[in-house]
């Protein structure tokens, strides 16, 4: 049994209603950056890769860490953020991912398997005992609804630059811990 340590990436410089669709962090998530990433360096079985969403806030969160274990960043798609249907206009994300947070992944309207897409997430960070992975608010709530077989589209609040641990058990996931959870400005 493996560990792998997912990580919210840190407070980017714009919100995710703004209009840059890839922000990378600020001032205070930079920060955060460096803080998660010397907390997990000193761990005594700590990760010895460092996996990343391909979106800047998460490889610029993961940086540091790979910096600390002297590591490239590997980048991951399928602990990306959650798609978005092809046919909504970027302005109306934000009501969309407030109407699924009040429901279950099955219930989500779009263009694809919502419910499918959390097994995807969860088949992908079993893939990565012993890493720690940079990922999104919703990716890690979909890996807990993955771990604990929920329906509920909201797990819990993950703040920014929070780790979430669990174990790998015969290729799935099993939660450990949730990360930190804060106030955000998803919901």
């Amino acid at each position: 049994m493996g560990r792998v340590h997912v990580i919210r990436h840190g407070k980017p410089a714009s919100t995710w209603g703004g209009h840059d669709d890839d922000p990378g962090l600020d001032d205070a998530g930079r920060e955060q950056a460096r803080a998660v990433a010397a907390v997990l360096a000193a761990l005594p079985e700590g990760p010895v890769r460092v996996i990343s969403s391909p979106l800047r806030r998460c490889r610029e969160t993961a940086a540091p860490l790979a910096a600390l274990l002297g590591v490239e960043v590997e980048i991951e798609p399928a602990v990306g953020e959650i798609p978005t249907p092809a046919d909504l206009a970027p302005e109306a994300r934000p009501a969309w991912l407030k109407q699924a947070f009040a429901g279950d992944w099955a219930d989500i309207e779009g263009d694809r398997d919502y419910q499918g897409w959390t097994v995807e997430v969860g088949c992908a960070l079993a893939r990565y005992e012993g890493c720690a992975v940079f990922s999104h608010f919703v990716a890690l709530n979909a890996a807990v609804a993955a771990a604990q077989g929920t329906s509920a589209v909201m797990a819990f609040r993950p703040d920014h630059a929070s780790v979430t641990v669990f174990e790998v058990v015969d290729n799935r996931l099993r939660l450990v811990e949730k990360g930190r959870e804060a106030s955000t400005g998803v919901l």
